[in-house]
């Protein structure tokens, strides 16, 4: 081999190699113990209006690393685990500095008892007082979020001729639907239907309530206390207070 010029060149290189090799690691490792690189600093960015500082410093106190071997996506998991958060992302900024930028939920309503619904359809949890007063309340089975708030929005729409709010949306177990209005007021509108097919439509019964409104407010006010739309040609309505007089009386 010692005669062999083309081994002894290859031999070199690859010594040069490990020799550059063994510099880069030592360099590193000089690197990662020097202070000037420890996290000292973090800013946040984005949305903050439900912003926890306590629950923060909780989590930057349990993140392991400096500014070249902090795992990302691990510090970007525990921020986005903080009530409100939905999306976070993380960079940093040299030499010894933590930049996260938040994305918040907004909430649009409550869930059930105990979790509240974004303005997207996403469940989450939080402190419900934190999330703001006479809020709409939907329920459904689980993972009906998204179809039980795109189906409010339609009701808001359906029924706005009424002159009240809708209050809560509620979508059974069987996928039937009712609605609550701020008036006290039930609407059973039962399972839907195929608009493809043509049959009774959710935004035909509601038309069905509307243009018969005025009238039913003619004959009973704000007595009105539940109708049920679940009829292919008309509905029922249940008046408080209504009695009716034996026959003969």
């Amino acid at each position: 081999m010692w005669h062999n010029l083309r081994q002894l060149n290859l031999l070199a290189n690859l010594l040069g190699a490990c020799g550059v090799l063994i510099l880069l690691v030592s360099l590193a490792s000089w690197l990662n113990r020097q202070p000037v690189f420890a996290l000292r600093a973090l800013r946040i960015e984005g949305a903050t209006s439900h912003f926890n500082l306590q629950g923060a410093r909780a989590i930057m106190s349990q993140l392991r690393g400096n500014f070249f071997t902090l795992d990302l996506d691990t510090t970007r998991a525990a921020f986005e685990s903080m009530p409100w958060v939905r999306h976070a992302s993380v960079r940093r900024i040299w030499p010894n500095q933590l930049t996260v930028t938040l994305d918040e939920y907004t909430p649009l309503g409550t869930w059930g008892n105990d979790w509240l619904v974004s303005t997207q359809g996403e469940r989450f949890s939080a402190n419900l007082a934190e999330a703001g007063d006479d809020l709409p309340v939907f329920n459904g089975p689980p993972g009906s979020e998204r179809q039980v708030v795109a189906r409010y929005h339609d009701f808001k729409r359906w029924l706005a001729p009424l002159g009240t709010r809708v209050q809560e949306v509620t979508l059974s177990p069987r996928y039937a639907w009712s609605v609550e209005l701020t008036n006290g007021m039930r609407i059973e509108l039962g399972r839907e239907l195929s608009e493809n097919l043509h049959e009774d439509t959710l935004a035909q019964r509601c038309n069905r309530l509307v243009a018969a409104w005025q009238y039913l407010t003619q004959q009973w006010g704000t007595q009105i206390e539940y109708v049920d739309l679940r009829y292919p040609n008309g509905f029922a309505v249940r008046v408080a207070g209504l009695q009716f007089a034996p026959p003969g009386e």
